[in-house]
């Protein structure tokens, strides 16, 4: 389950992604990442939605399917991504918001979520997809022990099976993590990620 500091937890690993996504180039948007056939500006034009798409969903505005509209990259596709990912901090900061009904209509078109566990779905998006940019770009990714120790057990809540084949898909079909794997390959195994993973599609 989602912690009770889920939200600092969320503005630690968006911070952390942030600071990995300032790397990026106009020359790197084309590369590959862990996600299925995501390029890295395909992926990066995904993350800046989700943020918005959350934020909306925070101030109560989740249902309108708009707002989750996938929208090509921008000139600045950097600068876009950080004030996207500034908005979502500030929504997740605004009082009242862990006991907000989340509407989120790419999990459930029906259901709501208690905003602390919405915060958990977004706060293992980007502990995941940090590290996507990350080996995207061919460096290190470092998630804290406490950080990690928090999205494991979130990373084994979603839902598993044949809908992660599906197009579009952020996850692949979970793996079998190794006895010695740590708390990080243990998250990316449960997520569909080799922890081997390279950008030039050895692993």
């Amino acid at each position: 389950m989602a912690t009770p500091d889920i939200a600092a937890l969320d503005r630690r690993a968006v911070t952390a992604s942030v600071e990995i996504v300032s790397r990026v180039t106009a020359a790197d948007l084309d590369k590959a990442t862990p996600c299925s056939d995501w390029t890295l500006g395909e992926l990066l034009a995904h993350l800046t939605v989700q943020h918005d798409g959350f934020a909306a969903a925070a101030a109560g505005r989740g249902a309108d399917l708009e707002v989750w509209a996938h929208r090509p990259l921008g000139a600045d596709p950097v600068a876009d991504y950080t004030a996207a990912a500034e908005r979502v901090l500030t929504a997740f900061a605004a009082p009242g918001v862990l006991e907000q009904k989340f509407s989120l209509p790419e999990i459930s078109p029906a259901l709501t979520f208690p905003g602390n566990l919405a915060i958990g779905f977004h706060f293992i998006d980007y502990v995941a997809h940090g590290w996507d940019v990350a080996r995207s770009l061919g460096g290190p990714y470092e998630l804290s022990a406490d950080l990690a120790q928090a999205a494991l057990p979130i990373a084994r809540m979603v839902p598993d099976g044949q809908r992660r084949l599906l197009p579009g898909s952020a996850f692949q079909p979970g793996l079998a993590a190794q006895p010695d794997a740590s708390l990080l390959d243990q998250v990316l195994a449960a997520l569909g990620r080799s922890p081997d993973w390279q950008p030039d599609g050895d692993s």
